[in-house]
């Protein structure tokens, strides 16, 4: 075939425009469960067969997948976390100074980040938004130093995470956060919290520092928050006992909860929070640090790939 002049350029053009296939690097929680390993198994070969360099790497304890991720090269384009939102949350830590993109495949309990941004749970839509999605800067925040995506919380908000049940997650999905609300609500002590958001103090019961609109899986805790915005909407929930828990709690299930007289939501960089020394502080749904607990916005942003 002959190309002139005009066609030459044209089709050089085109190929400077062209998206280069990703290196991808696939860190797996096998503790997700045997069905989702099948579909990890099909979004790999899908991207595979779109032209990826895709390797896949096991984790096999807490902690590793934040270890393959510190530890990698610039031999990767992209850092796909394949599991739920603590397999996210490790990968975050692990990619502190570096470039390389953070990718999510799906496949735990509630997977909040992947709601956020609305990616599918299908295979299809998963393998598209890794090979060919669009990669943007988010915000992240640090509590007493660990980085954390979607929330950090403390009070009744950290102390249903610490006591919610594996199984009864893998049975229940993000309902399970719900039950053990109206268990915690039995067994709460009253014990508040004094919060410090950018200078200026509140009382509360229980607080959460959302990066994003999300709690606990689709429900919409702070309507008005976003990943590009580089604030948090503080949740300070100020009821006591377990009438005003299970009003909460479903509340939050309606997405309804920013609207409830006796909560209020309260932008800021800097979140400050004192209470009972020792008691559990949760970032994405795992507690990673304990009372006094400080929460700041990290300089250091993610780049994140959206579905396609």
């Amino acid at each position: 075939m002959n190309v002139d002049g005009s066609d030459a350029a044209s089709l050089a053009a085109q190929a400077s425009f062209a998206p280069r296939l990703r290196r991808i690097l696939a860190v797996f929680n096998p503790a997700a469960g045997r069905n989702r390993r099948f579909r990890f198994d099909h979004i790999v070969d899908g991207l595979r067969d779109m032209g990826c360099s895709v390797t896949v790497m096991e984790t096999t304890a807490p902690g590793h997948a934040e270890r393959i991720a510190r530890e990698v090269g610039d031999d990767f384009d992209v850092i796909a976390a394949a599991g739920g939102d603590g397999t996210v949350n490790e990968v975050v830590n692990g990619l502190v100074g570096k470039s390389i993109a953070l990718g999510i495949i799906p496949l735990g309990t509630a997977n909040v980040l992947a709601d956020e941004i609305g990616l599918a749970r299908d295979a299809e839509a998963i393998t598209r938004a890794l090979a060919v999605g669009p990669i943007r800067p988010i915000h992240v925040g640090r509590v007493n130093g660990r980085r954390f995506v979607m929330m950090a919380g403390a009070g009744f908000d950290a102390n249903v995470v610490s006591g919610v049940s594996l199984t009864l997650k893998k049975v229940i999905g993000p309902l399970a956060y719900v039950w053990q609300s109206a268990v915690q609500a039995f067994r709460e002590d009253g014990a508040g919290c004094e919060v410090t958001i950018d200078g200026t103090v509140y009382q509360t019961v229980s607080v959460v520092a959302c990066n994003g609109r999300r709690y606990g899986g689709p429900f919409i805790a702070a309507p008005d928050a976003s990943l590009a915005e580089g604030c948090f909407h503080v949740v300070l929930m100020q009821g006591r006992g377990w009438f005003n828990t299970a009003r909460y709690g479903m509340a939050l299930m309606l997405g309804q909860i920013s609207k409830l007289h006796d909560v209020r939501l309260i932008k800021g960089r800097e979140v400050m929070v004192r209470g009972v020394p020792g008691r559990p502080v949760q970032a994405d749904g795992d507690i990673v640090a304990h009372l006094p607990a400080t929460i700041v916005v990290d300089p250091e942003p993610v780049q994140l790939i959206f579905p396609a």
